[in-house]
């Protein structure tokens, strides 16, 4: 995109951006392809017929706003989840206004996204537009992060596949093969929009589900990978990504500014779009005034667990400016799983490791167990943080940041 454009001040207020979206159809160029769904919402109600492994999804890209730990209010890019709105009428329901609750809907992180492994997955991602910054025509795409077997055309990377322009979809389709964590984010200009909001939690449950093993003495029936032996065998899992935010950068999109790119520092250390103490806050934030009563920060990052309970850490990082190291404190961590691959030898033997702490670079993930031990104390908080000291701040308020507990019910 030309920089002069895209950089310029257009007198085109958000109000006669909206009064312009309502002389056109609010479901032109909607629309949304899932088997045996008739009305385009991406679900199967009534007389609908679901084909079996079979899982569809509609998510919106465009704008909104988060606040921050210590208040501040912060504009962002991100995904909406649109699942359920009508694109197709189907007497007597009318059409949804899927282009209005997009916009101002943008979520962080992005709406997560939970598959089956032999799952045939269609997402469709409806470009809404900035209703904040209406000169921005950016296109949009979602890159599933370390899918192995992806199509050119559905990889989301803009110069070998389809980007989507506003008012348009497209329907990825995904065959699931391979369990593990992975993370999915927006891959146009994608430094400004990864850094902007645009990524997501992503993780695939193995075919070994809802069988039954034994491992150390316990029964499982929920696994992180096909490990053949339970070794991998939890009772809860959470996912958490690791990101943050450069205020200065996102304020400077909002404000038609010239986006300082090689000065990115970022101030806001964060699990799963929220720092300490909020993400220990179990319901969804209040929607910021700016969203219009849209909530836009649904992802908790606190883990809770009964006595000799096994937790399934789903770490992830899609932070575009630096590494982040994740600690546990009193309790370790034996990692089973890195980047979507469970970690075993060539001859079969389980190469896992015990540590108290992760690092991990922007698009890496890790799978990590926590036996929570069988006399802990009710009610007693295990800190999973940031070892580097100085990013448990929400910018300058100490004590915040990039931070969670591990409750023991």
């Amino acid at each position: 995109m030309n920089s002069i454009l895209k950089y310029s001040i257009m007198a085109v207020s958000v109000g006669s951006f909206l009064s312009m979206m309502s002389v056109f159809p609010a479901n032109a160029g909607v629309s949304v392809q899932c088997p045996g769904d008739t009305d385009g919402s991406a679900t199967w109600t009534g007389s609908e017929v679901q084909p079996p492994n079979t899982k569809c999804m509609h998510l919106g890209a465009g704008d909104g706003f988060i606040t921050m730990a210590d208040g501040l209010s912060q504009y962002i890019f991100g995904f909406s989840n649109l699942t359920g709105l009508v694109t197709r009428p189907v007497f007597p329901a009318p059409a949804d206004d899927v282009m209005m609750a997009g916009m101002l809907g943008a979520s962080f992180p992005a709406p997560p996204i939970v598959l089956d492994e032999g799952d045939e997955f269609y997402l469709t991602l409806t470009n809404v537009g900035m209703a904040v910054r209406p000169d921005l025509f950016d296109p949009h795409t979602v890159h599933y992060h370390g899918f192995p077997q992806a199509a050119p055309i559905f990889d989301g990377v803009p110069d070998s596949s389809i980007s989507i322009n506003m008012g348009s979809s497209l329907t990825y389709y995904y065959k699931i093969n391979d369990p593990g964590t992975y993370m999915y984010h927006c891959h146009v200009e994608a430094a400004e929009h990864m850094q902007m909001g645009m990524v997501g939690n992503l993780y695939v449950r193995p075919a070994q589900d809802g069988t039954t093993k034994i491992y150390g003495g316990k029964t499982y029936t929920r696994f992180a990978y096909n490990d053949g032996d339970g070794s991998t065998g939890y009772d809860v899992d959470y996912p958490i990504q690791i990101g943050s935010f450069d205020s200065a950068f996102h304020n400077a999109s909002e404000a038609v500014q010239p986006l300082p790119f090689a000065l990115m520092v970022d101030n806001y250390p964060m699990l799963n779009g929220r720092g300490y103490p909020d993400t220990v806050n179990p319901a969804s934030l209040p929607a910021p005034a700016e969203n219009g009563g849209k909530v836009s920060q649904k992802e908790s990052s606190l883990v809770t667990a009964d006595r000799g309970q096994r937790v399934l850490l789903r770490i992830s990082n899609l932070n575009v400016t630096r590494f982040y190291t994740l600690g546990s404190m009193g309790i370790s961590m034996n990692v089973i799983g890195k980047d979507a691959k469970l970690l075993r030898g060539p001859d079969g033997k389980n190469l896992y490791y015990k540590t108290n702490s992760v690092t991990l670079g922007g698009g890496q993930s890790v799978d990590a167990i926590i036996d929570i031990p069988a006399d802990a104390i009710s009610g007693r908080r295990y800190f999973l943080y940031t070892t580097n000291l100085n990013y448990l701040s929400n910018d300058t308020e100490p004590f915040g940041g990039m931070m969670t507990e591990i409750r023991v019910n």
